[in-house]
């Protein structure tokens, strides 16, 4: 019996694997769609994660409110943008607006707030990037980016970005004087229960007010603090440490999960005793 060898991740996007010329497609949103997408979404994590927790959301709330953010993280998975989907809607009470690079083959993902990206070409991505900026102009939205550009295996490291982030920061100072930018980690992990974990730390918050800063530079600024939230929350993970986390959802326990807590709490005789 032969096996095929799968290659999980690739340093080549998809659609310059592709090679295809696709479409710019924005985001194309309405109350129902909404509505449907948040309780589908929700529902999906429901049914394959025992809890999601989250912590450091201050640092969202405590913002400007007058001011357009972006919330950027790494990617690692699938589960990903499901995830961005419900800490926009169900905690920060806004509009997700995320570029999807794939997003020809899932065009519905348009109603829930996606909009397309077409790394084919530099002319063709910098559609999506200039669409962004101007997306950070409606504050009932927020822009949510996967700055790495690709997915990367889990906790990888070092976290190298893209320009795109950098860009569409530096045109929004220039366009609305400042902009906030937040970095959250996400993490999928075993705690004590049999089924999965989700775990969401909000990272401080950087205000960005020079629109002339070296893009280079704040790359690498940006980098260093998606690194440092990252890593605070895999010590914490590490360490036990989820009392700060508040709950956004966990399930009720299953019947043989339940049969296992009453036996615990069962006080068995010492033999000598017997």
């Amino acid at each position: 019996m032969t096996t095929t060898k799968e290659k999980l991740y690739s340093d080549i996007p998809p659609t310059k694997l592709r090679n295809k010329e696709e479409k710019f497609k924005p985001a194309k949103t309405n109350k129902f769609w909404l509505t449907v997408a948040s309780l589908f979404f929700f529902n999906m994590l429901q049914n394959r994660f025992y809890a999601f927790r989250y912590t450091g959301a201050e640092s969202y709330f405590e913002r400007d409110k007058q001011t357009p953010t972006i919330i950027f993280a790494p990617h690692c998975n699938w589960w990903d943008g499901i995830v961005l989907y419900n800490i926009a809607h169900r905690i920060c009470h806004k509009e997700i607006r995320l570029m999807v690079e794939e997003l020809n083959r899932f065009p519905l993902l348009r109603r829930g707030g996606a909009y397309s990206v077409n790394k084919k070409s530099a002319q063709s991505a910098m559609k999506a990037l200039r669409y962004s900026v101007e997306l950070l102009g409606d504050l009932r939205n927020v822009l949510f980016i996967f700055p790495q550009g690709i997915i990367r295996p889990p906790h990888y490291r070092p976290f190298k970005f893209q320009t795109g982030l950098s860009y569409i920061a530096e045109n929004a100072v220039k366009k609305y004087g400042k902009v906030n930018l937040i970095p959250i980690s996400i993490d999928y992990c075993f705690l004590r229960d049999n089924r999965p974990e989700v775990l969401v730390d909000f990272g401080e918050r950087f205000e960005l007010t020079d629109a002339n800063i070296d893009r280079k530079e704040l790359t690498k600024i940006l980098e260093d603090k998606l690194t440092e939230t990252c890593d605070k929350q895999f010590i914490k993970i590490s360490q036990g440490n989820i009392d700060d986390y508040e709950i956004l959802f966990k399930q009720h326990l299953k019947w043989y999960r339940r049969i296992e807590q009453r036996l615990k709490s069962i006080d068995l005789p010492d033999v000598a005793d017997v």
